[in-house]
């Protein structure tokens, strides 16, 4: 996975839940999950002018006027980083999605803002890998989130599009008022996506190696390391939202940090793991 573009050149890329869904639900809750999280990065690197305004394009998703960069290698990057989260997701693995903003050099190890999605009451199981591919929607960054509203929504058995996507859509207007609503950022600041893993998940290791291991001061506690890294936790925590939409149940808030902390010392090691360049 490349690393993500350099805003400043121009363009030329709570209770853990333990049920599993059916394949014909999974797939399009994931998908629908996943179109979420795509345009809440698009959006927060707009509202947080991490990229130049006139880069991004007035789109709609879920019914709702968004905006979407037009930088050919950022959108890439993205739709492989969410790839990647989506497949940490079907292992029910992932605890904990964050978009991470790092200060402008020479600080660039220092955490300016961490918006986390935190996902652990998702489902141990999306399904196997043959089930969803069988019955796979289309892909994060190609989903048509209307096509189900309103179906089965008499059904308790079946999924209330409806509902879900009210839901999405809601979380979705509060992030973006949230991100408007925050100081500006110091020119030159960069970002990635980071998850934290379940204390009982396997590393996302392999070829390619899309996940490395976040510094020592961006990781949360281990039984192993009780610890919790410096960055974590944030000068202030700002609540966003709490989406509800039966058998979607995920927390968004914002992390703040110090406006001109210490330079933290790197390590890598831990659970944390952060989108990788190769």
């Amino acid at each position: 996975m490349p690393p993500s573009p350099n805003p400043h050149q121009p363009s030329s890329s709570h209770s853990r839940s333990t049920s599993s869904f059916p394949a014909d639900s999974a797939s399009p809750l994931l998908s629908a999950f996943t179109s979420f999280l795509t345009i809440a990065i698009h959006s927060l690197l707009y509202h947080r002018g991490l990229y130049p305004e006139q880069s991004f394009l007035a789109a709609r998703a879920f019914n709702l006027a968004v905006r979407q960069s037009r930088h050919p290698g950022l959108c890439a990057w993205i739709n492989d980083a969410v790839d990647a989260v989506s497949a940490r997701l079907r292992t029910g693995s992932v605890s904990r999605i964050a978009v991470v903003v790092h200060g402008p050099p020479p600080q660039q190890v220092v955490v300016r803002e961490r918006w986390l999605f935190d996902v652990d009451r998702f489902p141990n199981s999306w399904g196997t890998a043959a089930e969803i591919r069988a019955a796979r929607a289309p892909p994060s960054h190609q989903l048509h989130p209307d096509e189900h509203m309103g179906q089965d929504a008499d059904d308790p058995q079946k999924i209330n599009w409806a509902d879900i996507h009210e839901a999405l859509r809601a979380a979705l207007q509060r992030l973006a008022f949230a991100a408007q609503a925050e100081p500006k950022l110091p020119q030159g600041c960069t970002f990635t996506l980071a998850v934290e893993l379940r204390e009982d998940a396997e590393a996302p290791i392999g070829h390619p190696q899309l996940w490395i291991p976040s510094e020592a001061h961006l990781q949360p506690p281990t039984k192993e390391k009780p610890d919790q890294g410096e960055a974590l936790g944030g000068a202030s925590t700002k609540p966003i939202r709490s989406v509800r939409a039966k058998p979607l149940f995920f927390e968004c808030w914002l992390e703040k940090g110090p406006e001109a902390p210490d330079e933290i010392t790197q390590s890598n090691s831990g659970t944390t793991y952060s989108a990788s360049s190769s």
